[in-house]
């Protein structure tokens, strides 16, 4: 405790004595300064990056840590990886960057520090009544054949990949769903995005699995599914154009050949979190990298 007290004494000590020689100057670059950190935290917020800070937050308390109990050497450690990090950060999240660098070649000074996408301020969960859509739709699409790819939002923003389609926007309904992986209608080729109880976008571009453990018979859908899974909390709904099977894609991992009461349940712990995700029982599937949902 005494090497904690006398941290932080020193510490505050040089924290407080510039402090009676702040000008109006310094008072205006601090209101603009906090102004800007404020604005680029919402934008975080509604992309990737959101976790890494989180994670980056945790780091940080752990060198506060570290140099409170003069742990040297893994202070030493850190600082030397750094500048690695940062150049990780900077190829991670090269897509977030290159987006940020366009808003702000698109629109004035004043308008690219509000944030990209303000109208998503809550993220709500789905109603019991979009659950009965979802597995009703996909039902109906097994059965013909119809090739289907629906990923569901969860607390990852999959705002980066909505911009890749058109835009929906409309409550979810079963017949909706259907009516757009239709063959040979306008929206049937991509991803349906839905968020809360909206199909937010249709005819998605999302990332491919590399992963090589994923069995050879399954075409882009699959990989697609597995790819978003990868990048993202989501949850996909994915229906077999050739079978007719339903997959589920989650956490980089595909549970093939669900029915309908596997899929609600999943829908269901997705819909409250407080379910128990112990629940969510995996058994092993066709690749190492694949997996089966049983009862």
């Amino acid at each position: 405790m005494e090497v904690i007290k006398r941290f932080f004494m020193v510490n505050l000590y040089k924290l407080t004595e510039p402090i009676s020689n702040i000008n109006y100057r310094d008072v205006i670059e601090i209101i603009i300064l906090t102004f800007i950190v404020y604005r680029l935290l919402v934008w975080i917020k509604d992309t990737r990056a959101w976790t890494l800070l989180k994670g980056i937050l945790l780091l940080g308390l752990f060198v506060l840590i570290a140099n409170i109990f003069e742990l040297d050497t893994i202070t030493f450690l850190i600082n030397k990886g750094i500048g690695f990090a940062f150049m990780a950060v900077m190829v991670i999240f090269q897509p977030e960057l290159r987006r940020a660098l366009e808003e702000l070649g698109e629109k004035k000074i004043f308008t690219t520090l509000t944030p990209f996408d303000t109208a998503r301020d809550i993220r709500e969960r789905f109603s019991d009544k979009t659950v009965n859509e979802l597995v009703k739709a996909t039902v109906e699409m097994a059965k013909v054949k119809t090739g289907a790819l629906i990923v569901i939002e969860n607390n990852v923003t999959l705002a980066e990949y909505e911009r890749t389609g058109i835009a929906i926007d409309s409550i979810l309904t079963s017949q909706l769903l259907i009516n757009i992986f239709e063959h040979n209608t306008p929206l049937h080729d991509g991803a349906v995005i839905v968020r809360g109880n909206r199909i937010i976008s249709a005819t998605c571009y999302l990332p491919l699995s590399d992963n090589l453990a994923l069995s050879k018979e399954l075409g882009t859908r699959h990989r697609a599914g597995v790819g978003i899974s990868e990048e993202t909390d989501s949850l996909t709904i994915i229906v077999s154009e050739e079978t007719g099977s339903v997959s589920l894609a989650s956490k980089g991992k595909l549970m093939r050949d669900v029915d309908a009461a596997v899929l609600r349940q999943q829908l269901v712990i997705l819909q409250d979190k407080s379910v128990d995700t112990k629940k969510f029982r995996l058994w092993k599937g066709k690749g190492k990298n694949e997996e089966k949902l049983g009862e």
